[in-house]
């Protein structure tokens, strides 16, 4: 008997353990367009998607695809959080960089004072290739609660 009340015990442990992790994206993208004509801004969506509502099954056999509208995918609930420019008149600005640093800190501090945690960072940079001034650099900041 006291096994399976042990055995109970730790199944319902590690159901409640894996139910209660979330996970949440947050992203930066910093414009790295000359004479400060980009936008740069964190973005937060505020509302959550289920991709399974936009997910279709292929097969040989048959294609059933999914109903939904690919307008209902945008999210219409998220912050924007300003950021400054890589670039101005005068080239690279080493304080936007730093003022960027500054602000991206604080909503990652603010993301583990609300009982986040810093899981994973990832990162890209996009531009048409050589000699292309134009792009964008992207992060991605994966936090888990």
């Amino acid at each position: 008997m006291k096994k399976i009340i042990f055995i109970a015990f730790v199944t319902l442990a590690a159901t409640l353990d894996i139910n209660a992790q979330q996970f949440k994206v947050i992203t930066s993208v910093e414009s790295i367009v000359p004479n400060g004509l980009g936008r740069s801004r964190i973005i937060n969506a505020m509302e959550e998607k289920d991709y399974r509502e936009y997910t279709s099954v292929q097969t040989e056999d048959d294609n059933t695809r999914n109903k939904s509208d690919r307008g209902d995918i945008r999210v219409k609930n998220f912050e924007e959080t300003k950021l400054l420019n890589f670039f101005n008149i005068g080239g690279i600005r080493f304080q936007n960089i730093a003022a960027n640093d500054s602000l991206i800190t604080s909503m990652i501090n603010d993301m583990i004072a609300n009982g986040w945690e810093l899981a994973f960072v990832t990162s890209a940079v996009e531009s048409a290739g050589k000699g292309d001034g134009n792009g964008i650099f992207i992060t991605r900041y994966i936090f888990k609660k």
